[in-house]
């Protein structure tokens, strides 16, 4: 399908049906990477990775044995690495399960103190079928993992792993070998291997290119060597929501035979010198009517606008169109102090189209308006500087400079265990510029919140209060103002935790599944088929009828299903064995979901299964 029908708004690609695998294969292991993340966001993926495809976030966070059942599936096989600086806040207590990503989520920094920006998903499919071969997915996007609903382009290339090593997947491989060496803070020896696993099976795939374009290339900047940068060409355009003075003088510079053309937004544009703009063929930014659909109700947390970034060439008879996460700005194109990721299709014009028809009227055009010059007011000079304290501090924080500390404290044993958390400066942080800082566990959100600005400064430990088990998190909620209260900011942090004990992951668990109801439930979705969607769908479904053996008619009884799942070599039943042990474990609560009769039955299924020892897989 030619790219420019791929900007067009009647055209759009589901995120969540990009990450399910494809017919005839499961899902495997992969990494992803991204600038901003949202916890809850985030939470939603392993249920497409493993169970079922669904593009309404909200609808699948109010099923969290779905959440919690497609983070055991993927567990260990999934690697997300995110900016340390931008994980988002939010002032309510965040779901339980989040923790439950802790081990998912690597947090980095770019090597020359840039932004680390670029967001790709690497999958790995495995066949169901023995004769067919491993496959790889690159995702290339500009959308982060986060509710953002802004205009987005992304790149979707699938192919099988070969034999033979392809050298125009060298700057990709290296880029995903160097992921572990840009923590900020420990990386699991588990995340270091599947990541390294990922960049291998990268080296030999020879990509499925889309048509109309006939070759792609991959490019990487602020990892040292060559920086990419649009070449000399007869005409360009650019899409790009964030700019500046420097980058766009050098594309505007750039040899070419016509003026080039730029697409952006109104408050990025406010602040470029008219001397800059008048470079370009034309200024537009998008449409206004273009950012949500008719009738459609958009959450005010959700971002909204451009954040598409596209560099299209036109060179001899061949059209160029480069995606990815760069910007056109000093630190993407120019400095290499951001990480960015770009891939570059290439196809004859006669089938890509020219800039004119992608960029046009009956193309992505067809969603701006050109830019009119002072609509957006400069953005004041004090608040620009306390933003400026506010970032800087923020880096401050995230990179290494805190430590999180829990311990048991005694209780009446009559009572529930209980826990304390001390946050532990590494060292004096002076933040510079703050009037006010406070932090919160995201499990319990801002009402438990503790002002830590002094304490910080002085290199002193924080009491963060007692707490359940189940409430003890490596990360928590901040909130930042400076000191004239021209700027705030609300995020979160990822922290070393000490003292962490192994149970609290079975507690989580024990937590969800605390019911008759909900241990039948989530037995189904334990058998669930990984070729059966829909069948996963169904029982993750918060529905009554499910705390017996057949929830309805229509259902195959529990019991036929775990024999089907013990013929076809018990895997299955290995998930539900471990499930039923950490859910006897002893916690303290005296509450046990699982009933007498399953309790019986199952000493059946375990004696057969050490007889016959592990299975081959279903």
């Amino acid at each position: 399908m030619p790219f420019k029908q791929s900007l067009d708004p009647e055209n759009r690609v589901l995120y969540g049906e990009s990450l399910r695998p494809p017919v005839g294969y499961k899902f495997d292991a992969a990494v992803a990477t991204t600038f901003s993340f949202d916890f809850e966001t985030a939470l939603t993926v392993p249920v497409s990775l493993a169970l079922f495809a669904a593009e309404n976030r909200d609808e699948i966070l109010l099923q969290p044995l779905a959440l919690l059942e497609g983070a055991e599936r993927i567990a260990g096989r999934l690697v997300i690495f995110t900016d340390a600086d931008h994980l988002l806040g939010q002032g309510q207590a965040q779901s339980r399960l989040c923790s439950l990503l802790e081990k998912m989520i690597v947090e980095v920094g770019a090597p020359r103190k840039g932004a680390f920006h670029p967001k790709i998903w690497a999958l790995r499919f495995s066949p169901l079928s023995d004769e067919d071969p491993a496959r790889i997915r690159l995702l290339v996007m500009s959308r982060n993992l986060t509710r953002d609903r802004s205009w987005d382009i992304s790149l979707r290339l699938d192919g099988v792993i070969g034999s033979r090593s392809r050298s125009a997947n060298r700057p990709l491989v290296e880029f995903i070998k160097h992921l572990p060496d840009l923590a900020t803070s420990n990386i699991s020896e588990s995340a270091r291997e599947v990541t390294l696993q990922i960049a291998e099976s990268l080296r030999y795939i020879d990509w499925e290119v889309p048509y109309p374009f006939e070759s792609v290339a991959f490019a990487v900047n602020g990892l040292g060597g060559k920086l990419w940068r649009p070449a000399p060409c007869a005409k360009l355009g650019v899409i790009s929501p964030f700019c500046d003075d420097a980058a766009l003088s050098m594309l505007s510079e750039l040899p070419s035979a016509a003026k080039p053309v730029f697409i952006g937004r109104s408050d990025e544009l406010a602040v470029i010198s008219t001397e800059v703009l008048n470079r370009f063929e034309s200024i537009a930014v998008l449409d206004e009517m273009a950012t949500s659909e008719d009738g459609e109700e958009v959450p005010a947390v959700a971002f909204q606008g451009l954040h598409a970034k596209a560099f299209i060439s036109e060179v001899g008879w061949k059209t160029t169109i480069t995606i990815g996460s760069g910007n056109a700005t000093r630190p993407a194109l120019l400095s290499g102090a951001n990480v960015e990721l770009f891939a570059t299709l290439v196809g004859k014009r006669s089938n890509v189209g020219s800039i004119g028809e992608i960029l046009g009227a009956d193309g992505f055009g067809r969603l701006t308006r050109p830019f009119v010059a002072g609509e957006i007011p400069p953005v004041d000079a004090e608040t620009c500087a306390a933003e400026l304290y506010l970032r800087e501090a923020r880096r401050s924080l995230c990179r290494g400079s805190l430590r999180l500390r829990c311990e048991q404290i005694e209780t009446d044993q009559t009572s529930d265990p209980r826990w304390r958390a001390w946050l532990e400066p590494i060292k004096m942080l002076p933040l510079i510029g703050v009037g006010a800082l406070s932090v919160w566990p995201i499990t319990r959100g801002e009402d438990h919140s503790r002002d830590i600005l002094d304490a910080v400064r002085q290199g002193n430990p924080v009491d963060l209060g007692t707490m359940p088990l189940i409430d003890l998190t490596r990360f928590l909620g901040c909130r930042m103002s400076d000191l004239g209260e021209k700027a705030s900011e609300l995020f979160s942090i990822g922290l070393v935790i000490d003292g962490l004990p192994a149970e609290r992951h079975a507690a989580i668990l024990r937590s969800f599944i605390a019911s008759p109801d909900a241990f039948f439930r989530y037995l189904r979705l334990l058998l669930s088929d990984v070729a059966d969607p829909f069948g996963a769908a169904v029982a993750a479904r918060d529905t009554a009828g499910h705390g017996k053996w057949g929830s309805s008619a229509d259902d195959a009884p529990l019991l036929e299903e775990m024999v089907r799942a013990f013929c076809r070599g018990g895997e299955r039943l290995q998930s539900i064995e471990g499930l039923v042990r950490r859910l006897e474990s002893e916690d303290g609560s005296g509450v046990n979901p699982i009933p007498e009769d399953f309790q019986i039955l199952w000493e059946s299924f375990r004696a057969a299964l050490k007889k016959e020892g592990p299975g081959d897989g279903d």
